[in-house]
């Protein structure tokens, strides 16, 4: 008993002292004031560009009329809301958002992960530049563009279809068929975006020791073997951080790209959120039910951002603050 009364002491005092001193706001303020001040014109575009226009959340919740405006208009409390889920048929919307989405992050991951293996195995660096550069090139263009090609190349009487006949092959309806329109959206999405996502890989892989894969080859281990205990474990840090940010965004199903190349023969299974507000928000001018979508959006989006921050400092120990 003496012992421990003798020691407690000693050791409380060995603690305090290895304690990190806190330093006061002052003096941090005064060593990095410069820094402190370059950040008020990103605050003030912050608050002009995305906090003063949160006001319009209240449009949900009105019957909106650009005459008598917000505080004119009648309030309707969550009527909206649930027209959303019934007349709109929001249910469909969400589950084309979310499919869509998450087969684009999925197989989107998958295919620049291949890739950048492949990719890092290819010794002729010219030919890896070459090869590099032109899989990158596709995601600097519009979906304009890309769109263009695309009902050329895929429709009816398209390239694809005479290349079908041309073997022997029926046509195959891309553009018109409901089941088969969404795998086209995902695999010119995963097309278009690979070679950009491969890019985050193969700075992975460069980081990988090299004198690990020497000493493997000496140990007798084959490509397989190293690709297997090297290469994947060394990466697979980015691969769960880059799996557990994509799910903040997993609302976003591809605006500009569906917009693009639907057609009311595919609706039912390609109508997302974001052309759903485009359609009813602005073309047919309801800016209620449009803001509503949004808002509701807008609050999954939040808390899917929050739970991949959280799974990011769980699973790959990345933190933001």
């Amino acid at each position: 008993m003496t012992t421990l009364i003798s020691t407690t002491p000693k050791s409380i005092n060995s603690r305090k002292s290895n304690a990190v001193p806190k330093i006061p706001f002052r003096k941090v303020w005064k060593r990095n004031s410069l820094l402190y001040w370059m950040l008020i014109p990103a605050l003030a575009a912050l608050l002009v560009f995305n906090v003063y226009p949160l006001w319009g959340i209240a449009i949900a919740f009105v019957k909106y009329s650009p005459t008598k405006g917000l505080f004119g208009s009648t309030f309707v409390g969550l009527k909206y809301f649930t027209e959303l889920f019934t007349v709109a048929d929001g249910v469909t919307l969400f589950r084309n958002t979310i499919l869509i989405s998450l087969s684009k992050i999925i197989l989107g991951q998958l295919v620049a992960v291949i890739f950048a293996l492949m990719l890092h195995e290819v010794t002729i660096k010219s030919f890896q530049r070459f090869v590099q550069t032109l899989t990158t090139l596709p995601n600097f263009l519009s979906w304009v563009i890309i769109g263009g090609i695309f009902l050329e190349v895929f429709a009816n009487r398209g390239t694809m279809n005479h290349l079908l006949g041309s073997v022997g092959l029926g046509a195959v309806p891309f553009l018109t068929s409901p089941s088969i329109f969404p795998i086209l959206i995902v695999t010119s999405d995963v097309w278009k975006g690979f070679g950009m996502g491969a890019i985050i890989y193969l700075a992975a892989l460069t980081a990988i020791n090299p004198e690990l894969f020497e000493a493997a080859a000496v140990d007798g281990a084959g490509r397989w073997a190293r690709l297997r205990y090297i290469t994947l474990p060394g990466i697979s840090p980015t691969i769960i951080l880059l799996a557990c940010l994509s799910l903040g965004g997993i609302l976003n199903a591809g605006f500009d790209q569906i917009l693009v190349l639907m057609s009311p023969l595919v609706k039912s299974t390609s109508d997302i959120l974001d052309t759903y507000v485009y359609r009813v928000g602005i073309q047919q001018i309801n800016y209620s039910l449009g803001a509503t979508v949004g808002l509701l959006k807008s609050v999954i989006g939040f808390a899917l951002i929050a739970l991949s921050y959280w799974l990011a400092d769980r699973f790959a120990h990345y933190r933001v603050f």
